[in-house]
């Protein structure tokens, strides 16, 4: 990959000429997204991630933490041990330039023997998880990576009001596989970044999936967007 994300983050960060990033996905148009938005404070966030970061306890891992704003107030303003995880180079030097005490570049599905006391992933958490064959796989990777009374903290939305409607209300979507199945793909500055397999999934699905890998599924709350913040336990 090329890591436009975290280039976009980098950018920002350094004042290095920043410029929107281009998403769109197998479903939906090229839209421009602000690298700003990716900086917001606490006060900035929608409220699902302000009752997530409200939520959060004691040992603390932050999945795809991109520019680092939900750990930064988890450290700075909650004072909890937090340790931050990306995949992007960029994003994670831009999380220590930032004063995130913990950052470092890996994969969370490569973590052994670590345990946390929340596990945290925002803006859509389940997109990581890339395909719904995978769901067992990532639930049950989170699962090891939780200490006794441990909780996942996870968002996503169910986007099946992006489909047309028939005459009797029914969604047209495809026969085969899984509508919130997506691809996504970004452009920064003129660069196209490899296509990526992304997952929205809606709250039932996530539930019947926990429950089928042994974790206990609660929704938190509901968004203005089709979105929720779920908590997953160990049943």
């Amino acid at each position: 990959m090329k890591d436009l994300f975290g280039q976009a983050i980098f950018d920002f960060q350094t004042n290095n000429q920043p410029q929107d990033l281009i998403t769109s996905t197998s479903i939906s148009e090229e839209d421009e997204m602000s690298v700003a938005y990716l900086f917001r404070t606490y006060e900035e966030m929608p409220k699902i991630e302000q009752k997530a970061l409200q939520l959060a306890k004691g040992k603390v891992l932050d999945i795809g933490c991109g520019a680092g704003s939900h750990s930064l107030y988890l450290q700075n303003e909650r004072g909890l041990d937090v340790t931050a995880i990306d995949i992007s180079e960029k994003a994670i030097e831009t999380c220590q330039l930032r004063g995130i005490k913990k950052a470092s570049v890996k994969d969370f599905m490569l973590l052994e023997k670590q345990k946390y006391d929340t596990i945290l992933l925002m803006m859509n958490g389940t997109g990581i998880c890339g395909k719904l064959n995978k769901l067992p796989v990532f639930l049950n990777k989170l699962k090891s990576l939780l200490a006794p009374g441990g909780q996942i903290l996870i968002d996503s939305s169910d986007i099946i009001y992006m489909f047309d409607e028939d005459e009797e209300g029914a969604y047209e979507v495809l026969a085969n596989g899984y509508y919130g199945e997506l691809v996504f793909e970004v452009s920064y500055k003129g660069q196209k970044e490899q296509p990526l397999d992304w997952l929205y999934l809606d709250y039932n699905t996530l539930q019947n999936a926990a429950y089928a890998n042994r974790l206990q599924a609660e929704l938190i709350l509901e968004g203005e967007h089709y979105d929720y913040l779920a908590r997953l336990t160990i049943a």
